[in-house]
Formats: C-alpha cells, sequence, structure tokens
C-alpha cells in the first residue's frame, strides 16, 4: 500500500469515525428526552408520595436509605413512622435500587438530604436563590415544581421549566 492509498483509508476511516460518533450523539440526544424507567414499589410511592414526590431509590446509597429508614421518627420535623411490615418492605425495595455511594455523608446525626448532597448541588448551581424561594416552588425539595416528570423519575435538564 502506498502513501495515497494510506492517506484515502485514513480519510474513509475519519470520515466513518466521524459518521458513528455524529449517529451516537445524535440518539443519545433522543434518548435523553425519555424518562429512564424507575422501579417501583406501591408501598413505596403510596407512603413516601404522601408527602413529597417519592425520591426514586437511585438517588442515594443503600447506606444513606438505611440511615434514612432509621430516622422516620424524625423526618425532617415530621413523623413519617410506617408499621414494620411497611418498613421491611420499603427499605428493602429501597436498597435493592440504590444508586452508588456519591460522596454522601451517613454519619450525621440527621440522614443528609437528597438536596444537599454534592451531585444535586452540582447540577443545580445554575438555579438562584430567589428561584428556590418562589412561591410555585418553595423549596429545593419540590422536583415536581421544575420536573414535571419527577413523579416519573424524568430529571431530563432539557425538559426542565422553572416557574417565574
Amino acid at each position: 500500500m502506498n502513501a495515497e492509498q494510506r492517506r484515502i483509508l485514513f480519510d474513509v476511516v475519519v470520515w466513518i469515525g466521524s459518521l458513528v460518533l455524529a449517529g451516537g450523539l445524535l440518539t443519545t440526544d433522543a434518548l435523553a428526552g425519555k424518562s429512564r424507567p424507575v422501579a417501583d414499589n406501591a408501598v413505596w410511592r403510596a407512603e413516601c408520595g404522601s408527602c413529597h414526590v417519592a425520591y426514586p431509590p437511585s438517588l442515594l446509597s443503600a447506606a444513606q436509605w438505611r440511615a434514612q429508614m432509621a430516622s422516620l421518627a424524625r423526618h425532617y420535623g415530621a413523623d413519617a413512622s410506617v408499621d414494620a411490615a411497611a418498613a421491611a418492605e420499603i427499605g428493602a425495595f429501597l436498597e435493592r435500587n440504590a444508586g452508588r455511594d456519591r460522596g454522601g455523608v451517613t454519619t450525621r446525626a440527621e440522614p443528609q438530604r437528597i438536596t444537599t448532597t454534592p451531585w444535586f448541588v452540582k447540577e443545580h448551581r445554575e438555579v438562584g436563590a430567589a428561584d428556590w424561594k418562589s412561591v410555585a416552588v418553595k423549596s429545593a425539595a419540590n422536583c415536581g415544581a421544575c420536573h414535571a416528570g419527577a413523579d416519573r423519575g424524568n430529571f431530563n435538564e432539557h425538559s426542565v421549566r422553572i416557574p417565574r
């Protein structure tokens, strides 16, 4: 193979590689708008979703969920206790579907709030203080105010609408 043939082969490989990469990016971008399936459990959805969005289990690690479940009697100023059977079912569900440890603190007197974990803060760094305090949002824990699909686990940044 001479130098010109090698150059043509190189150009063809680069063009094909570019097309494959572009196709992959377009596909990824198209899929990003779709909701990722969230593990579901009727007891978890009914109990946890009765006061706030039933946070997808993947948002915390198994250790963080254990800490949350152990502190339900004093759940951020409220008694969120559930009967033993429900606690066992919810706890097992959360641990089975938990996310990886993203550097959350699990040794505090009160479990770390999802809204104060490093990854949550990073993902929401562009949201202004006034937006969090607006009448429509009220707090960072009100996921559904900006993420219309939060109850289905869809937190896609392309579908965020911050109420004004």
